[in-house]
């Protein structure tokens, strides 16, 4: 790929969009330029090819398409400083900072730039994220280029803005929510036998395994829940135990929970 992309915010997730981005091939290090205030935590990326600087400036100059991964309270004065700079006829702005409308961008920027909100989860870090996008005064092409990026990271969906709350919830949340489920897998597991690192071990595998089942087959949950119940058997004797201790009703109140308290917030 030719374009060249700027990532300012070199923390945990700007940093993981680089590296995964390197990993996959999809872009050459030198089209890749990182900022951050203490660049020397940055000297693995630069050790690969990439560009490292504390100059948010020189990014949006080198840039065509520029990811905004800074903290939410340091969007205004970021995005105020840089403004001339952008260019609506050549940069794509990407945020994947919570809470940051493509409104509130565009009130800053005082322009129609091509503006884009991702949500990725901390599975970019291995290439597993599931990112929800959505955009605005953007061309087809310039939407695949930024799918394309995203897929390099994980998998992607398109969604409508009003959705981006809701998305944070699913799937950021939503990755606490399954280490919880995968926790109290294990513990059930030492229980009834196995040490602590084996349990883990088949936990983690086990639900792995079931999410690939759903995403290559694109089945629905309760197809394959059918095919591991059988009559008396242990399997649905379990289910329905955790269905009377309210298994599925606590993950729905839990996540409208985590809802209710993003739109109290705002």
């Amino acid at each position: 790929m030719n374009k060249k992309i700027a990532i300012i915010g070199g923390g945990n997730l700007g940093t993981a969009v680089a590296e995964g981005l390197i990993q996959s091939g999809f872009i050459t290090p030198g089209h890749i330029l990182i900022t951050k205030r203490n660049i020397s935590t940055l000297t693995h990326l630069e050790e690969k090819g990439v560009l490292v600087s504390n100059d948010n400036t020189e990014a949006v100059k080198f840039a065509d398409l520029v990811i905004l991964a800074v903290k939410p309270f340091q969007v205004d004065e970021v995005l105020g400083s840089l403004r001339l700079l952008f260019d609506e006829n050549r940069h794509v702005l990407v945020s994947v900072i919570t809470g940051i409308t493509t409104e509130h961008i565009h009130s800053i920027l005082n322009k129609k730039i091509s503006t884009v909100r991702a949500m990725p989860n901390t599975a970019i870090a291995i290439q597993q994220s599931m990112t929800c996008i959505s955009a605005r005064d953007i061309t087809s092409d310039q939407l695949e280029y930024v799918k394309d990026i995203f897929n390099q990271l994980g998998r992607v969906v398109v969604i409508e803005e009003k959705l981006m709350d809701a998305s944070t919830v699913l799937a950021a949340c939503g990755t606490a929510y399954a280490m919880r489920y995968i926790r109290a897998n294990i513990q059930g597991g030492i229980q009834i036998g196995f040490d602590a690192k084996t349990a883990s071990l088949i936990a983690a595998q086990t639900v792995l395994g079931a999410a690939q089942l759903l995403l290559q087959k694109n089945t629905h949950p309760e197809h394959e829940i059918d095919k591991v119940t059988t009559p008396k058997g242990c399997t649905i004797a379990g289910l329905n135990e955790m269905e009377h201790q309210g298994f599925s009703s606590s993950l729905i109140k839990g996540i409208v929970a985590s809802y209710d308290k993003i739109a109290s917030d705002q």
